[in-house]
């Protein structure tokens, strides 16, 4: 008799009722939760070139997020779970987690003011305090920057709201200051048409606008020049380092010396005890 209760049972777990509902779940997660996931890479592919590169990002990922969030809830109700109850449990989460996560909460506002404001882009290079790289991923809590040593930076989006950053490849040309010092007595009018002459025969430096060539001040043991030069901003380490190795070839052929500190030091003995012997 327990034999054949047992076999009445275990047909009962096999009834259309309880079949049904684990079909279903099973093609939300094989069949449902990949092509969400499909579709916010197509949405981002959509979008590039359209809109840009961190719209982009934030809209595929807050598309994945809200659909992924509808199949979690579809499952729970397969299994059971009242769509009812289901709010009231995330009403109380939510007031607790909202306590919890207040630097999340924070972080994911900053994240849309940054977007909107669009101070960056993915591939700009920035500066936040000393810390400083090329944006990789523009995220919902946070960017990833690539410093130039290759390494990965996380920083908060609160930090990036509160703190000075700098965009360094915001525009599309820059300016490169370069300080110079010549030595007193050097035909300061020659030494800044050379430096006008080296900035004309770079064809990495930009006519328009002009270089820059003015006089700073006196210093302790030199004239001090800025010699300020624009150029497209993909060439910005070959145009210093062409620019500096013309200023020093140049210099030394016309005979403008480029002083360095020099200091005078003078010894003197103490002077002898007289002798009060005598």
């Amino acid at each position: 008799m327990s034999i054949l209760i047992s076999l009445i049972n275990f047909q009962e777990l096999f009834t259309v009722e309880n079949i049904l509902p684990s079909i279903r779940v099973a093609a939300i997660l094989l069949i449902a939760l990949p092509l969400v996931l499909a579709a916010s890479r197509i949405i981002r592919r959509m979008l590039k070139g359209r809109v840009s590169p961190q719209h982009a990002m934030l809209v595929s990922k807050l598309f994945s997020y809200l659909f992924v969030s509808i199949l979690v809830i579809m499952v729970l109700r397969e299994f059971g779970f009242k769509l009812t109850t289901l709010l009231g449990a995330a009403g109380i989460m939510g007031v607790a987690v909202g306590f919890a996560a207040q630097t999340s909460l924070s972080n994911l506002i900053s994240g849309i003011f940054l977007v909107w404001e669009q101070t960056f882009q993915i591939g700009d290079v920035v500066q936040v305090g000393t810390t400083k790289g090329t944006v990789k991923s523009v995220d919902l809590l946070s960017i990833k920057l690539r410093t130039f040593d290759n390494q990965l930076i996380r920083i908060p989006n609160e930090t990036l709201v509160k703190s000075e950053m700098t965009n360094i490849t915001a525009f599309e040309i820059r300016r490169l200051d370069i300080p110079i010092g010549v030595a007193y007595g050097t035909d300061l009018r020659k030494a800044m048409d050379l430096l006008t002459e080296i900035a004309d025969q770079n064809p990495m430096v930009l006519d328009e606008p002009r270089p820059l060539v003015t006089l700073t001040g006196f210093g302790e043991s030199s004239v001090n020049i800025q010699f300020g030069i624009w150029f497209a901003k993909p060439n910005s380490l070959a145009v210093r380092d062409a620019c500096i190795m013309a200023i020093h070839n140049r210099f030394h052929e016309q005979g403008i010396e480029i002083p360095f500190p020099q200091r005078t030091v003078h010894l003197s003995s103490p002077p002898m005890p007289e002798d009060n012997s005598l």
